[in-house]
Parts: structure tokens; C-alpha cells; sequence
């Protein structure tokens, strides 16, 4: 009889680690499968659990200490390394969250990225606040079903969290939106008192800038913009005035080459980000409005207050 070896198994969300004695590699997989839940005859492959390594053969898996680590996958699953969460106190060191470059971990694609995403979320749905909007827009745009079944959750539950997810991205943008308003706003206020060209031609208090984003050459949108403009819900309430502006410019003839999508989806979305554009600048306006009001007030009354001390001076 061949000798036993102990070992632990996992899935590649590794929520639960099961204790194993085996004396094969086949006999792992069998073991492995009925541990795991997964459906009988399925197809599986053997990794190592910390490092991916695949286990093809009983030569290589009888020379591995006892009681290593194999991770069992099937499907499109993928293996992916550990991801560790601090917590929710990354965002403490950042000087601002909102403004930061979306950035996607390179060292997934595809189905990978997602997967492993959902992999984190199951361990931590408080590691949401840490994802950036990349990552977020990546979870959303998920097929519910697929998303259900790496969490684990129903499919209603499912559909929740994604809605959740985009619940928080809509949330940055207006972030966004307020403070590119109260730039505006400041902005106007210094041209009015007379501000020196110096301080117009300051840089750091300018609207957010799209620099170290991809700038596809063709349409002159950024990746950034280009996600955007494709996500689920209402893109137009997550773009700059300057994007809102070039989108409006551009048509919808030349938005259908840049989005692939059909003239009447497109048209859609053209009218709704004129739209939105002339919202926010009648917000601008009213601003504008309500600046001069009140410099008109004071002025009125510095000069009441001059009458009156005419006056007494006379008497």
C-alpha cells in the first residue's frame, strides 16, 4: 500500500482550509472535490497554494513535504496570490482619494481581475472603500450570475452588492462634481476682485487633471473617460465640463465610431450630457449671480455709511 500523506486543500477564495490524508494525486482530486462541494465528475487542476505551481504528476506530489497547501481549481477559475487588507486605513496616507489616478492591478486581466476582486470582497466587504474606481466599475460591469456564484451569494444578493458598488461610484463623482464647482466658483470670485494673471495662471488650484491617463489618439478621450462613457448608469453625471464639452462637440455621428454602439443609443447619450452640461452651467450662473448681489450690497452700504458721517460732520 502506498504511504499516506497529510495535506490541506482550498478553493481559490481560500475561505476554508480541509485537512487531507492521501496516498496519490488522483486521490487528492477525488478527496479534494467531494471536500469542496464541487459536482461530481468535475474537472479539476492541482496548485500549489502559495505560489500557483501546477501539480501534474505523483512524482513531483509524492516529493512535497507533508502537510503543504493545494489549491484545487476548476472551470475558468485562476489562481491568484493572497491579497491582504490593512483594514481600511489605506485611504489615511492618501491626500485625496477621489483625485487619484484609476489604476487596475496588472498583475490580473480579464477574468482574473474580477475573480480575484470578488475572492478579496468575500473576505472583507469593508476592503469596497479601498477598491478604486477601476476596480469598482469592473465588479459592476459583471455578469450578476458569475458574480453570485464566486461569492458564493444568491443571485439577489448579488445584484444588491453590485448595486452597492455603484452606489460608491457615483458618490466619488459627486465628490468630484462639488469640488470642481467650488473651483469654478472661486475662480470667478478672484477674476471679479481683480486677481493678479499669476494667481489665474496657478495650476494647483485648476480642476482635475488627466495626466499619467492613457489618451486614445483617435477620438482624444482619456481611458478614463472612454470607461465612463460606457459604464451602466447615468455616465453624464460622472464626467468633467470639459469632457461633458468635448462629448457635446464631437456629435453623435462621431460618438457612435468612438463608442461602437447604434445612432439611437448614442443620440441618447449625446442629448443627456448637453443636457447635464447646461445644468451645471446655469449652477455656474447662479453663482455669478449671487457674488454680485452680494458685492452689490456692500457697496450700498458703504455708502450709506459715508452719508451719514457726512452729515454729521455738517451739524
Amino acid at each position: 500500500m502506498a504511504d499516506l500523506k497529510p495535506c490541506k486543500v482550498c478553493n481559490f477564495s481560500r475561505q476554508k482550509y480541509y485537512g487531507l490524508v492521501v496516498s496519490s494525486l488522483d486521490q487528492l482530486k477525488q478527496k479534494g472535490c467531494e471536500t469542496l462541494g464541487f459536482p461530481s465528475q468535475t474537472s479539476v487542476s492541482v496548485v500549489l497554494e502559495d505560489d500557483g505551481t501546477i501539480v501534474a504528476d505523483d512524482a513531483y506530489f509524492l516529493c512535497l513535504p507533508a502537510n503543504t497547501k493545494f489549491m484545487l481549481l476548476h472551470d475558468k477559475e485562476a489562481w491568484g496570490p493572497t491579497k491582504k487588507i490593512d483594514g481600511g486605513t489605506a485611504w489615511l496616507s492618501r491626500e485625496s482619494v477621489v483625485l487619484e489616478t484609476d489604476e487596475v492591478d496588472t498583475t490580473f486581466s480579464g477574468t482574473d481581475a474580477w475573480q480575484s476582486l470578488a475572492a478579496q470582497l468575500k473576505q472583507d466587504l469593508a476592503s469596497i472603500i479601498l477598491l478604486s474606481d477601476a476596480e469598482l466599475q469592473t465588479l459592476v460591469d459583471v455578469p450578476c450570475d458569475d458574480l453570485a456564484s464566486a461569492l458564493g451569494f444568491p443571485r439577489k444578493k448579488a445584484q444588491a452588492l453590485q448595486d452597492t458598488l455603484q452606489t460608491v461610484l457615483d458618490r466619488r463623482e459627486e465628490s468630484r462634481q462639488s469640488k470642481e464647482l467650488l473651483q469654478l466658483y472661486l475662480k470667478t470670485v478672484q477674476r471679479e476682485q481683480g486677481a493678479s494673471q499669476d494667481d489665474e495662471g496657478d495650476d494647483s488650484l485648476q480642476m482635475d487633471e488627466t495626466d499619467g491617463l492613457e489618451v486614445d489618439s483617435r477620438s482624444g478621450f482619456s481611458s478614463r473617460t472612454l470607461m465612463v462613457l460606457k459604464g451602466k448608469t447615468s455616465p453624464e453625471t460622472r464626467l468633467s465640463n470639459q469632457e461633458l464639452q468635448m462629448v457635446v462637440t464631437q456629435g453623435a455621428t462621431s460618438m457612435e465610431q468612438v463608442l461602437g454602439w447604434d445612432a439611437d443609443r448614442t443620440a441618447v447619450l449625446v442629448q443627456a450630457c448637453g443636457a447635464e452640461l447646461a445644468t451645471r452651467l446655469q449652477k455656474v450662473q447662479a453663482l455669478k449671480s449671487l457674488s454680485a448681489q452680494s458685492q452689490g450690497t456692500g457697496d450700498a452700504s458703504a455708502a450709506e455709511d459715508a452719508d451719514q458721517t457726512q452729515a454729521k460732520r455738517s451739524k
